[in-house]
Parts: C-alpha cells; structure tokens; sequence
C-alpha cells in the first residue's frame, strides 16, 4: 500500500510561535483598496471633490471673478457661521433625527447677543455665553420631548421653528434691528481679521506631521496585533499630497487678504468634533445608536441620554453660528435665520457625506459641504442671478446628495448580504 508522501513543508520559519501573517499594503494595494470601497457604495468625501472641481470649473468659465483671491477669502468668511451650524446638525442626522429650528435658533442668538451687549451694556463674553446657553437650554426642551413623550423630532423642532422666531421678533422689539459697534473686537472678528502668513503656513504644515505620526501609531497597533496596514509609502504620499494642497491654498489666497480667522476658529471647531466623534466614548454611541438604537440599548449604551446631548450640541452650535452671523453683518435684525439658513445648513451636512439614514457621517462633512453650498451661492450671486433660481438649484444640490446617499446605502446593503 502506497502512502501519500507528505507535502514538503513551506520556506520559512514554521515556529508555530510565530503565526503572523499581516503585510503592509503599498499604494498600488491602496488604490485597490479604495476602488473596492467605492464599488461597494462607500463613496466618501469623493462626490464632495467631484463636486467642488465641477462648480469651480463652472462658475470660473463663466465669471473669472470667482476663483479671485479676494473672493475666495469673501466665500471663507461667509461660510464660517453656515458652517458652524451644519456642524451642530451632523450630530443630530447621525441618529436618524432632524433639526428643522437652527435656523430661527441662530437669529434667536443674534438678537440675543445685539439685545444684552448693546442695549443691556452686558460684557462681549457674558453676551455671548447667554445667548448659547440658550441654545442649550433650547437642545435640552428638544432632547425630553423625544425622550419622555417620543414626540418625533421632525414635530418638535417645527413647534420650535415658530416659537423661537417669535421670540425672535418679541426681544428685538418694534425696531426690529439692533447695529452692532463697528469698530467692536467682534464685528472686527467677522469682517476684518486675518491670519498672519507665517501663521497659516505653520497650520497647513502641522496636518500632515499629524498623519504621519497617527499613521506609524496605527500601523505599530495594527503590527501587534497581526493585522495588515497600509505601507509608510501610503502615508507619507498622503501627508505630502495633503500639505502641498493646504500650502498652495494658504499661498493662493494670501495673494488677496489672507486666511480669515474666523474661519479658521470654524476649521478649529470641526478637528475638535472630529476628535469628539472618533475618539471618545460619547461619539462612539452616536454611531451605535444612529445604526441600530435597540442594539446599542441592549449593549448598555444609555440612547436617551446620548439624544438629549445630540440635541444640546446642535442647538448650542446653531446659537454659535447666530453669533458668527451677527458679527459678520455687524447686526441682529428680524431677518437673520431666515431664508435659506436652514435649507444650507442641513444640506452642507448632507451633501458632505452625512447620511439622512442616520450612522454615518463625519464633522469634516459640514466643512466640506459648507464649501460647496457656500461656493454654489457665491458663483450664482456672481451672475447676478435672482434668489427664485439660487433657492432651486440649491435645492436641486440637496436632492441630488440624497439620491446619492440613498443609493450608496442600497449599494452597501446589496454588497452586504453578499
């Protein structure tokens, strides 16, 4: 009887001491890597870039205005306040709820900072913490009414739309506006102010130091734990990549007036959420909760306690962004929070990447998505177009991300039970 001659045993070390099998991906198996992602239906921030290099080529064909240094650093003012409030409501769409009252909460909070600093004779700071506290107390209301009477937030925040806009027009009185000092430290702040060059330099390099740094963590963590990771190549190529773009942006827009500092205060706001949302426990149950509620509940995460502080830091950020607004108009008036303040908001966050569905998302949504709204409304006021098309095509914008990010969920799903 012949016996099988057994397989001649495999080069290498065959101590079972060692059963490694991690390698680190190079950039070709990250190209890969990301081509598979985005097959799948995780799309990313790429339909945000897609997005952006369209409306710059479109809106620079057609007016050569728009991509001016000066006009871009105009766009990065004005997009600090929107900004600051989509910020606030990526909290909220990533539980699967909805604020529809930071529009009226933010010019709630500007008629509250115009009232207590200029006609009370309240200092800036005390001014300024009354008028959030406010929000907070306003995302506080928010959180127990879907808490204790499972009242839809939808329902909820509607209620608050018209009462707080009431109380918006009773604290401003019959006058309806409030200036505020123009030559004030704040209206300053929103108008004025620029980042030394040597300043904005340092914060365009130190982003990529950070990677690079992260990464090599990341990989010793995932080397001790016998997981592959990407190669050093595939950080360092996206360190570099990452610095060059903030560098030539610093450069390009020095050539104007400069970076604003209030919307570098807004970038400061997003890494700190950032950091909130991937690195903490609480943002951790944000995620858990916007994915599966009874699952994150059975896991003993506390779901009404974390909706109630989703809630808060919304509103909070919406009062926020009422006092960027107010500092950048040098005024409270009726009309602040109106209009398409709450349309951009929520469609900054969305069209960033932010699902409706609720799980998924990311602060540098509302940076990236402010962008493009911000971008959309600059190049159409540009052309002098009327405010009937600008509110149609943004709201063509908004739909389009949702067609998307329904679509990709469809995608994931599909993959999924494959």
């Amino acid at each position: 009887m012949n016996e099988t001659a057994p397989k001649p045993p495999p080069s290498g070390n065959l101590d079972r001491g060692d059963t490694r099998v991690r390698h680190d991906v190079g950039i070709r198996g990250a190209v890969r890597s990301f081509l598979d992602r985005v097959q799948s239906g995780d799309l990313g921030m790429l339909p945000v870039f897609v997005g952006l290099l369209i409306i710059s080529t479109v809106f620079s064909a057609l007016n050569p205005i728009f991509l001016a240094p000066n006009n871009l650093v105009n766009l990065l003012f004005d997009a600090a306040a929107v900004g600051l409030i989509a910020l606030g409501i990526v909290c909220v769409l990533l539980l699967g709820e909805i604020d529809l009252s930071i529009g009226s909460m933010s010019g709630l909070s500007s008629a509250l900072l115009g009232v207590l600093w200029v006609q009370k004779g309240l200092p800036i700071p005390l001014a300024i913490a009354g008028a959030i506290a406010a929000g907070a107390l306003t995302g506080m209301t928010y959180g127990l009414l879907r808490n204790r009477f499972e009242m839809p937030s939808f329902v909820a925040t509607l209620a608050g739309l018209l009462a707080l806009l009431g109380m918006q027009l009773y604290i401003l009185g019959p006058t309806g506006s409030v200036n505020l000092p123009f030559a004030s430290p704040l209206v300053r702040f929103g108008q004025i102010y620029i980042m030394p060059m040597w300043l904005s330099y340092l914060m365009a390099i130190i982003p990529g130091v950070l990677m690079i740094v992260g990464g090599m963590r990341t990989m010793k963590r995932r080397a001790d734990a016998n997981l592959s990771s990407s190669g050093m190549s595939v950080v360092v190529l996206k360190a570099v990549v990452l610095t060059a773009a903030l560098l030539f942006a610093v450069w390009y827009l020095g050539m104007g007036r400069g970076v604003p500092w209030m919307f570098a205060v807004f970038v400061l706001f997003v890494v700190i959420m950032d950091y909130a949302l991937r690195r903490t426990k609480w943002g951790r149950s944000l995620f858990a909760v916007g994915g599966n509620a009874e699952a994150a509940r059975r896991s003993g995460i506390n779901v009404k306690r974390v909706r109630l502080s989703a809630f808060v830091v919304c509103s909070s950020f919406a009062a926020l962004g009422g006092v960027f607004a107010a500092s950048r108009l040098a005024s409270a008036s009726q009309q602040a929070g109106t209009g398409d303040v709450n349309l951009n908001a929520i469609a900054a966050a969305v069209i960033g990447g932010t699902s409706l569905f609720g799980g998924r998302g990311s602060a540098w949504s509302a940076l990236l998505g402010v962008l493009v709204i911000q971008a959309i409304s600059n190049g159409l006021t540009l052309l002098n177009l009327s405010s009937s098309l600008r509110y149609m095509i943004t709201g063509g914008v908004l739909a389009i991300a949702v067609i998307v990010d329904s679509l990709a969920r469809r995608s994931r799903a599909s993959h999924g039970r494959a």
